[in-house]
């Protein structure tokens, strides 16, 4: 079943798609591919960022994968500002490969879902978000027990990447393995 990706706020796409045309903001980066990228480069694949704080999760961005050619250099994050969508950053590493890896596993799935990003701070993990609810609006929207978390790579020691876990079994190990972070000046 083909994914229904969500449409990124126009703001958002605005303001990456200036960012790609401004010299500075590409080569203050920092992110060789996108540097070296031969050709047009295009955002694509927009998929709103969630971050999951104990149970509940918020809308933090919308991250673009960056393609030149047939693959994916790089990739941008928005954010949401005072002002409205503004761009962040460019960034380059394994989660976009492997962000890549598991919407192409979820486009052969049987179900139709809502892909998404969640990330959990706590375990510097990231996975895809495969929300069940197709026409659910992309900013909004609690983890379902069935909704699907696929982990990217590199996952935290013990939890396999790329393997599609129901939310309603993974939730529960993630927050036995997520450990608060030490108050200032208490003991460690």
């Amino acid at each position: 079943m083909p994914l229904h990706v969500p449409p990124a706020p126009a703001p958002a796409l605005r303001s990456v798609l200036t960012a790609l045309a401004s010299p500075t903001a590409v080569r203050e980066a920092r992110t060789p591919s996108l540097l070296r990228a031969q050709g047009p480069v295009t955002p694509e694949l927009p998929l709103p960022v969630h971050v999951l704080d104990g149970t509940a999760t918020r809308l933090t961005g919308w991250r673009f994968l960056i393609r030149c050619g047939d693959r994916s250099v790089a990739a941008a994050e928005t954010m949401l500002t005072p002002d409205g969508w503004g761009f962040s950053h460019f960034f380059e590493g394994p989660y976009i490969a492997s962000t890549e890896r598991a919407l192409r596993q979820a486009e052969v799935m049987q179900q139709p879902y809502q892909p998404r990003l969640l990330s959990i701070p706590g375990l510097y993990m990231l996975a895809l978000w495969l929300h069940g609810d197709c026409a659910a609006d992309a900013a909004t929207g609690r983890l379902a027990a069935t909704d699907l978390l696929v982990p990217l790579a590199p996952a935290p020691p013990g939890i396999a990447a790329h393997r599609p876990h129901r939310a309603a079994e993974l939730l529960p190990v993630l927050a036995h393995r997520v450990t608060p972070a030490p108050l200032l000046g208490s003991p460690a």
